[in-house]
């Protein structure tokens, strides 16, 4: 017990130590574990209150419980992450979730109206997942646009530079540079 309590309080003092540019780090990755931890917990209770159903209610309960936590879960990851892949992947899953809560649902049918309800459920999730891919497309067209954008922007502040002679050039390159982030 006394070497967790002072291994916990080397880790407070290391914590402190810390320069303030992971401070920000450090704050977002504790949002997204508590916010994983608050889904776990979120879902432990709503599972709990599955067990009083039966059959095919239980069944969907579960499954719109685990819903409940991958929407918590892959939305905190993908803004701890903040990339367009991380996002895409937040989308699928929560598609993937939604499938399985529909497909559960179909249970409750028979018949043609349940292979109709099937066909339904996967169709939704495979445009869900069509239109999380295209968003992806489109995030990283406009960063490529971007970047083209700020190299073409550079490449012209750097031939205005050159007109220039002695420490007027210098301050104007070294100005683009800064500007452009280059």
């Amino acid at each position: 017990m006394k070497k967790l309590i002072t291994g916990l309080i080397f880790s407070v003092a290391a914590i402190g130590i810390c320069s303030s540019s992971f401070a920000a780090s450090d704050e977002a990755k504790a949002a997204y574990k508590m916010a994983e931890n608050s889904a776990d917990n979120d879902y432990k209770v709503a599972s709990a209150k599955c067990d009083a159903l039966a059959g095919n209610a239980k069944d969907v309960c579960v499954e719109e419980a685990k819903l409940a936590r991958t929407r918590v879960k892959a939305d905190a990851k993908a803004k701890y992450e903040n990339t367009p892949k991380a996002y895409t992947k937040a989308m699928i899953d929560v598609a993937d979730a939604e499938y399985a809560v529909a497909k559960e649902k179909c249970d409750d049918k028979a018949g043609n109206d349940k292979d109709v309800c099937n066909k339904e459920a996967k169709a939704i999730k495979e445009t869900s997942i069509a239109n999380a891919k295209a968003g992806k497309k489109v995030a990283d067209a406009r960063s490529d646009a971007a970047k083209t954008k700020n190299d073409a922007d550079y490449n012209v502040a750097i031939e205005k530079c050159e007109g220039l002679a002695g420490p007027s050039k210098e301050a104007c390159v070294a100005s683009a540079k800064a500007q452009y982030g280059k």
